[in-house]
């Protein structure tokens, strides 16, 4: 039973959303955390990746160990609600959750220092950085599982997509890589009444975007699955002048490491042959800046049958999302999983006026708990300490 914990949840997940902060600025949500364990006894961390901390609890005579992971960073956004605990910090708010995901981990570390239902070590991971920043990566960088073991890892993130009360998750990627892409087309500019003078950057932009569009329908196996979409587009400044520069940027979704190679092969020969068909000069840079999100089989059983076990409606995802997690990191290095966990709402993820909803925290703290009971269950090798 965790009702008794609930009031003072709902409480810190509506503080930490009132005073959200950037990707490696989470010094006040990392402090508060850090507090927190170090009051339960646990061992505690900090200062992994910057602001990360892990905290360290051990039960038992067995040798296995767990990761459980969440995100403490918010989003560059103006919020936009009404709400009593809406963000007090200009230009950031926790559009995503991760206040949420921070109070059901700590809710979970709660639990679990009091009930102790489990035979070996559980590593509460509390990670920077999440928002296109790449704090999964930097902590395993700083040796995360050499100094935190972990036999798995488990994390979960809120979906508005699905109802209140359910789960899914599923075997293989269950979250896009996601990489982007800058393309700078250079000419000379000059006089739009003399367009035979000067090389139109303009043009070549606009048929690069058009070529650009059809790489994923023309070079990409149909039963695969991918994106490319072109988000920006800046050049020029007067009705009367052919600019010397256009700049577009974009972003590419994918699950498979080859369609990835395809594709940013057929982007960067369709830029040099627009670039030598126009006449002008042209630099691509372009990163891969999350892997894809891929969880093992067993790992991913474990998780829809403990999110079955606490009362959720389980069901294995029929298919993977197209938006991207740098839980990724940990899964490369770690068998694990990632669970989607419904929370219903009218407002998407990343909505200015999005909110957590505060109904989600007992499921999320329970599935934690039963993710550690069930991982590190005693066995005849391994009896649990009286």
């Amino acid at each position: 039973m965790i009702d008794d914990l609930l009031p003072e949840l709902v409480a810190l997940r509506r503080d930490l959303h009132t005073h959200p902060e950037l990707a490696f600025k989470e010094e006040r949500t990392a402090g508060i955390v850090a507090a927190e364990l170090h009051q339960l006894g646990l061992e505690v961390h900090e200062g992994i990746a910057g602001t990360g901390v892990v905290g360290t609890l051990r039960h038992g005579q067995g040798t296995r160990s767990i990761g459980l992971r969440a995100d403490m960073d918010a989003l560059p956004i103006t919020e936009q609600s009404r709400l009593a605990h809406a963000s007090r910090n200009a230009g950031v708010h926790h559009g995503c959750g991760h206040d949420g995901h921070t109070a059901m981990l700590l809710g979970a570390a709660r639990q679990l220092a009091r009930t102790r239902r489990f035979d070996g070590t559980v590593h509460f991971i509390f990670q920077p950085a999440e928002e296109g920043h790449g704090g999964a990566r930097v902590m395993v960088e700083q040796g995360l599982f050499e100094r935190f073991p972990c036999d798995a890892v488990y994390a979960l993130h809120n979906w508005p997509d699905l109802p209140l009360g359910h789960a899914q998750t599923r075997v293989g990627p269950i979250m896009a890589a996601a990489d982007r892409f800058d393309i700078v087309l250079r000419g000379r500019g000059g006089h739009a009444a003399q367009p035979h003078l000067t090389p139109d950057v303009l043009l070549a932009a606009s048929q690069l975007v058009g070529q650009l569009n059809t790489i994923v329908a023309r070079r990409i196996d149909p039963a695969e699955s991918a994106v490319l979409s072109v988000t920006h587009v800046s050049g020029g400044a007067s009705h009367n002048v052919l600019p010397a520069e256009v700049a577009l940027t974009g972003t590419v979704r994918s699950f498979d490491p080859a369609a990835q190679d395809r594709i940013e092969g057929a982007l960067r020969d369709a830029v040099a042959g627009i670039a030598l068909a126009h006449g002008v000069e042209a630099d691509v840079n372009y990163l891969r800046y999350y892997p894809a999100t891929v969880n093992s089989e067993a790992e991913a059983l474990l998780a829809i049958e403990a999110a079955a076990s606490v009362g959720l409606q389980a069901s294995l995802a029929a298919r993977p999302a197209f938006t991207s997690e740098d839980f990724a990191f940990f899964l490369r290095e770690r068998p694990g999983a990632y669970l989607w966990l419904g929370q219903g709402g009218e407002c998407a993820l990343h909505h200015p006026c999005y909110d957590f909803n505060d109904e989600a925290l007992p499921l999320g703290v329970r599935w934690f708990c039963t993710v550690a009971e069930r991982a590190l269950a005693p066995t005849a090798s391994e009896p649990t300490s009286k």
